[in-house]
């Protein structure tokens, strides 16, 4: 199975074409290009694309990072990984950021992504990598106590807000796990549909009218 994985939920900008039976990476392209993912994703895929020798007929599944993270980068993401998938015929699935995260990592972890105003996205994991818990938000106070409960690692940007001695972590994910989990992900159960665990930044402006001519 040929899989296009598609990550824009953070300040990175990437995708990849993965080869499932081989277990190979065929070629990728990305940068951290903090905003501007609308922008910039095509030519990700274009260039992923043509480091792979392949075209768009070729890709038998997309796999798009669904969030936790950035709304905007998000939105971006799954509307590109809906709109191939409906073009090419073929399903699409959605990939936890931390979910990609913690399949990096052994024994029971505790991911925890910097949210920023003072709040964490986390999940907690089993040793087999299995969910212990569902994706949730909690303010940094909770989430130390949350961390100070947790037997295991930490990992993940909020790391070193939780527990002393963490080290520090990038909000990025690997675009080739993405593409593994991707590929074992059963489409029916896995929709690519975005995890907001709050709402947008944005919000619309209340009690303006248009003044009619």
């Amino acid at each position: 199975m040929i899989v296009l994985a598609i990550d824009t939920a953070g300040t990175g900008c990437s995708a990849a074409l993965y080869d499932s039976n081989r277990d190979v990476v065929l070629g990728a392209a990305g940068a951290d290009i903090g905003r501007g993912h609308a922008e910039r994703l095509m030519e990700f895929v274009d260039g992923a694309l043509a480091a792979a020798g392949l075209d768009l007929p070729a890709i038998d599944r997309i796999a798009v990072t669904i969030g936790p993270g950035s709304f905007t980068g998000i939105r971006v993401g799954v509307a590109a990984a809906r709109g191939l998938a409906l073009a090419l015929g073929i399903p699409a699935v959605g990939v936890s950021t931390l979910s990609a995260l913690a399949a990096a990592r052994s024994g029971p972890l505790l991911v925890a992504i910097d949210a920023k105003r003072d709040e964490v996205y986390w999940q907690a994991f089993t040793a087999d990598g299995s969910e212990a818990t569902q994706p949730a938000i909690a303010t940094v106070e909770e989430a130390r106590a949350i961390a100070q409960a947790h037997d295991g690692d930490i990992a993940g940007s909020a790391s070193a807000l939780l527990r002393e001695g963490a080290v520090a972590e990038t909000d990025g994910v690997d675009i080739a796990t993405v593409a593994r989990l991707g590929a074992r992900l059963d489409p029916q159960n896995h929709l690519p549909k975005p995890l907001y665990l709050r709402g947008p930044d944005a919000k619309p402006q209340a009690g303006f009218a248009i003044r009619r001519a």
